[in-house]
């Protein structure tokens, strides 16, 4: 199955205003943002990207826009389950304000519990995400191959609640994974389980690009795609 990679928008207006955004209309990337939107096209050179997804907002296109000027004819598609949490009357309050909430302590301590008022809970993002995830790794299986790899460019929460559902880790632990600005995060989905590559990696990511089916590489992982590599394997060539 198809390497997933995972783009959260680079630093926006709201990240620097304190601003929690969801969908708020209007939300930029602010001048680092760009500065590094405008790095990400040398930082994936080596991958050969089969399709791009992205959540609709505004951020994730802008960040996405270097990358496509140089990669003209790359096909992207926009998807509605990658975009931001629904955060309802939350949305464009100072993060500041939130903490002071009843709600802002159950969403750090009990997310499979929360529910944003006039929103949605964090289980139903967690859900739609984890359904465009599964589509989108069949779509592109079917149309490039099982060695593909694509691009999802989304936001914070979303990209920690895939890399939980990657892990096995139950949704209440999902505030303790951290994913800054145009960090790339990467899982490679196998038929039996998923693995999760890179989280959160703001370096050079040579190392995710596909591998070659060798003796070596079967040697690995005792010639099983699906499993662990004990030992932690010579890593990439």
């Amino acid at each position: 199955m198809p390497t997933l990679i995972l783009v959260r928008h680079g630093r926006s207006t709201a990240n620097t205003g304190g601003v929690l955004a969801g969908w708020t209309p209007g939300v930029a990337l602010d001048e680092r943002g760009a500065a590094q939107a405008a790095a990400l096209p040398d930082r994936l050179a080596e991958l050969p990207l089969a399709a791009v997804v992205t959540s609709p907002l505004q951020r994730c296109r802008e960040t996405l826009a270097p990358l496509l000027a140089a990669r003209p004819g790359l096909p992207v598609h926009t998807d509605e389950r990658v975009g931001e949490c629904h955060y309802g009357d939350w949305a464009g309050r100072k993060i500041a304000e939130l903490t002071d909430e009843p709600l802002w302590e159950v969403v750090q301590r009990h997310p499979a519990a929360a529910a944003f008022p006039g929103g949605e809970s964090v289980r139903a993002m967690q859900a739609r995400a984890v359904d465009a995830v599964r589509d989108w790794n069949a779509r592109i299986e079917e149309e490039h191959g099982a060695d593909a790899c694509y691009l999802v460019c989304s936001h914070g929460d979303i990209i920690k609640s895939l890399v939980a559902d990657a892990l096995g880790m139950h949704l209440d632990l999902f505030q303790r994974i951290a994913v800054d600005p145009c960090s790339v995060t990467a899982i490679r989905y196998t038929r039996l389980r998923p693995f999760l590559m890179r989280l959160g990696d703001t370096g050079e990511l040579r190392g995710l690009a596909p591998r070659p089916r060798t003796p070596d590489t079967a040697e690995e992982t005792g010639g099983a795609e699906a499993d662990g590599v004990v030992g932690g394997g010579a890593g990439a060539p």
